[in-house]
């Protein structure tokens, strides 16, 4: 035990100590709901090395823990040995380039994995609808009360709340509307009447 403390708190293995403390207190952070798992990627791409394809929390995190394995596998070692001054400066300088380079090779082969996790892709959001064409499967719409179906764009189809100011005979179950606005608060579109033939992506 004695060691390891000693290990983990000497160069170059306390580098790597201080940013898996700080990797540590991220983390718990995120799981309290203080901050987002999220919150950098907009302040760095990792793609040039190969650390693509995840968060960059995600991947700074397992490179700084195989890095920190690394350095203390390497510093323990190190510390066994009988080497002094400019040898062991010199041996403690190779443990850090290779916790470096083997933190870096390790993180891409554990990332691989991962990456199916996290699609490049957003996920579907209500929002994207506003625009699209949908068929009524309620009996009327009016201002409190409506339902239609529509299609997204990978074939499914959805059912969501719609709404217009003022009620149309034309919408009526199995009419066609267009929806044209999203209300956030009460999450239902605005819809109106929409003549099919009009549709440009019909060709007579």
């Amino acid at each position: 035990m004695d060691e390891f403390i000693d290990t983990i708190s000497r160069f170059p293995t306390v580098v790597f100590t201080a940013a898996l403390a700080v990797v540590l207190v991220f983390w718990v952070l995120v799981l309290i709901g203080v901050t987002d798992a999220d919150s950098f990627e907009a302040d760095a791409d990792l793609g040039g090395l190969g650390l693509g394809g995840v968060p960059v929390t995600v991947a700074v995190s397992v490179y700084v823990t195989t890095g920190w394995l690394a350095s203390l596998t390497g510093g323990v070692l190190v510390g066994r040995t009988d080497t002094t001054g400019v040898a062991h400066a010199a041996l403690v300088l190779l443990v850090l380039a290779a916790a470096l380079l083997a933190a870096w090779g390790l993180t891409r082969l554990l990332l691989r994995p991962l990456r199916t996790l996290f699609p490049d892709e957003p996920g579907p959001s209500r929002l994207d609808f506003v625009g699209s064409t949908c068929t009524i499967r309620t009996g009327r719409v009016d201002g409190r009360f409506g339902q239609a179906e529509v299609v997204a764009e990978d074939g499914s189809t959805a059912i969501v709340q719609v709404r217009t100011s003022d009620p149309d005979p034309a919408l009526s179950s199995g009419r066609t509307g267009l929806l044209y606005a999203y209300d956030v608060a009460g999450e239902f579109f605005w819809v109106a009447p929409f003549d099919v033939a009009l549709d440009p992506r019909i060709r007579p």
